[in-house]
């Protein structure tokens, strides 16, 4: 599948990261969405904001969140973690409008598509058996992508680059690097919901079966 925006260039999607996309959201209401301090940001580019990450963070998740505008969606890259694609924070930043999530952490990918607080859509690419029912149209376009680059190295940027064409914005590398708001978050800081007793899997768990208060 061929898309009008260049894999090579969203390096930054391949290894392990979250990003979130959410319609006419404001970078200091996305922050405050994943529970963040949006007075802590500090406009930085990629290099410097990566230092803020402790060399040591104990028994806590430290992410690094970079948020910004691009037209009438906010973006929200998130290093050194997976807050982006927890259920309570999806529900919280997709309150009121709607929410993209693709997330590459170790041995599990994700897409999601959320819409005012609820999972429309989700799935672990190239496992079919997760995907949430009713069945959406996203799963076969991220499938067709993620072959057209197989065995080139490019992780889950095929399906961000799908995402990015449907939304009609550019976020490549040589403009993430650029200075956009950064504040780093604790995992015990983003909002939680309580887990049900239905889920024994690994991963992230399946929308429905966090209760969110």
């Amino acid at each position: 599948m061929k898309t009008d925006t260049d894999v090579d260039s969203l390096r930054w999607a391949v290894a392990w990261m979250c990003v979130t996309f959410t319609r006419s959201l404001s970078p200091e209401e996305v922050f405050t969405r994943y529970g963040a301090d949006p007075d802590q940001a500090r406009l930085l580019d990629r290099d410097t904001a990566s230092d803020l990450v402790p060399g040591d963070t104990g028994d806590g998740v430290v992410s690094l969140l970079r948020s910004g505008r691009i037209g009438e969606w906010a973006f929200c890259v998130e290093e050194e973690g997976g807050m982006g694609f927890e259920e309570a924070v999806l529900a919280e930043l997709s309150r009121g409008t709607e929410t993209y999530s693709v997330a590459t952490t170790e041995g599990i990918d994700v897409f999601q598509y959320w819409r005012d607080g609820e999972c429309v859509e989700y799935f672990e690419p190239g496992m079919e058996h997760t995907r949430s029912v009713p069945h959406g149209s996203w799963w076969e376009q991220a499938e067709a992508a993620l072959t057209a680059h197989e065995g080139k190295g490019a992780g889950t940027a095929p399906v961000v680059a799908l995402v990015l064409d449907h939304l009609g914005i550019t976020l490549d590398d040589a403009t993430l690097d650029g200075p956009w708001p950064s504040l780093t978050l604790t995992e015990d800081d983003a909002p939680s919901g309580p887990l049900g007793d239905t889920y024994s899997g690994e991963g992230p768990v399946p929308p429905g079966t966090v209760i969110v208060w």
